[in-house]
């Protein structure tokens, strides 16, 4: 009987400590909700984390009141995301209540392989832990996001051609075997869903879809609460979905691929004529000027992505569609076109439940932060990590 209450204990404690894990930080009252523990269980368990130095508690105000905000103590750990882009590197160190530390971004060359930019991303990481006056043992892990359809368990890009130079390399390994530390690998847009969906836009509701916007279009499915991938890691691929039969052959060997359409060499090229040489940026920067023509590009990217994402929706029927990626930065430029064609082609679920469409809360940022909050899913602050194996899942979603 005593055994049993133990293991009744730690499995409360773990349920406490993984809903401060998932959202950065709760009330205690909020972790009530999160847990279906009793306020008094819940109480309780704080002031045993708060004795064990594994939780801090402070002072903070929810709807006008005064509350306790119950957060992982710093001294628990550090964890590292990466995010592998078209053009550049993003690297991140934050502590466990996921206050990011320090970052930097690198650029990377056009069809960069994945063995220099992992060792690229291997030397930021140890410099930016350096930076912060700590070293790879408080790391307790490190969440990578790839732009290619991931096998999770294997941290493997599971679709040749999308990413060149990464086919068939074990990511998680080979990153993990440089560090020494575990690692985990996913889909950029996957671990987008996962920042709004823990700390984000989407955080209370139990069903969104995520879409990031700008070099490429990718889409992140939440249902129930998690992030949803498929059997290979192809779910969310809208990239991928065909809007022109007779378009240009897509780096996954289709025609006329979403990404061939709306990403970023297709934005640019119209504008050549009229406005010379253009990044992705400039385009959006002007059209947050009124350019006429970039916000007529954008308009257009907005009603195409707009009509996959009313296929996915309806499929899906969730309650909020968060928008992130650059071009999302262009706020109602894009956002406007967007809303109004999931208005007209999702005609059952406006009826039942109108869909809200909202930008992303992390913006830009969200895949790091996602990449982050993985490697924190990951973690277990009540073991030490030195014995860990190296590239593999040990706990938390799959």
């Amino acid at each position: 009987m005593a055994g049993s209450q133990s293991s009744l204990r730690e499995a409360n404690r773990a349920r406490v400590v993984d809903a401060v894990k998932r959202h950065g930080g709760l009330t205690q009252v909020e972790l009530t909700g999160a847990t279906g523990l009793s306020p008094a269980t819940v109480s309780t368990i704080v002031k045993e984390l708060v004795a064990a130095e594994l939780v801090e508690v402070r002072g903070t105000v929810r709807s006008g009141r005064r509350a306790q905000l119950v957060t992982l103590a710093h001294r628990v750990g550090l964890v590292a995301g990466v995010v592998v882009g078209g053009r550049d590197l993003r690297v991140a160190v934050a502590d466990v209540s996921h206050e990011v530390l320090a970052e930097q971004t690198m650029p990377l060359p056009a069809e960069h392989r994945a063995d220099t930019s992992l060792d690229r991303a291997a030397l930021l990481v140890v410099d930016l832990l350096d930076r912060v006056g700590a070293d790879l043992s408080e790391l307790l892990g490190l969440g990578v996001a790839l732009p290619a359809p991931v096998d999770a368990s294997s941290g493997e890009v599971t679709v040749r051609g999308i990413l060149r130079g990464w086919d068939g390399v074990p990511v998680a390994q080979v990153l993990s075997k440089r560090l020494a530390r575990p690692v985990f690998v996913d889909n950029d847009a996957n671990l987008g869903a996962l920042a709004e969906s823990t700390t984000g836009a989407a955080r209370d509701v139990h069903d969104a879809i995520y879409v990031r916007a700008g070099h490429g279009v990718g889409a992140g499915i939440v249902l129930g609460g998690r992030v949803h991938r498929g059997v290979a890691g192809t779910a969310g691929e809208i990239g991928h979905v065909q809007v022109d039969p007779a378009g240009r052959i897509c780096s996954c060997g289709s025609r006329g691929c979403l990404d061939t359409v709306v990403g970023d060499e297709a934005l640019l090229e119209p504008l050549r004529t009229s406005h010379g040489h253009l990044t992705l940026r400039d385009v959006v920067r002007l059209a947050g000027e009124d350019d006429p023509g970039c916000r007529e590009i954008v308009a257009d990217a907005a009603t195409v992505v707009g009509g996959v994402l009313a296929g996915l929706a309806t499929s899906f029927n969730p309650q909020l569609v968060v928008v992130g990626g650059a071009l999302a930065s262009t706020g109602d430029v894009f956002l406007a076109p967007l809303r109004e064609v999931l208005r007209r082609r999702t005609v059952l679920q406006q009826v039942a439940a109108p869909l809200e469409v909202v930008p992303a809360v992390h913006g830009t940022r969200a895949e790091l932060e996602g990449a982050l909050a993985l490697a924190l899913q990951h973690t277990d602050v009540f073991e030490t990590r030195d014995d860990a194996e190296p590239g593999r899942f040990e706990k938390g979603e799959r």
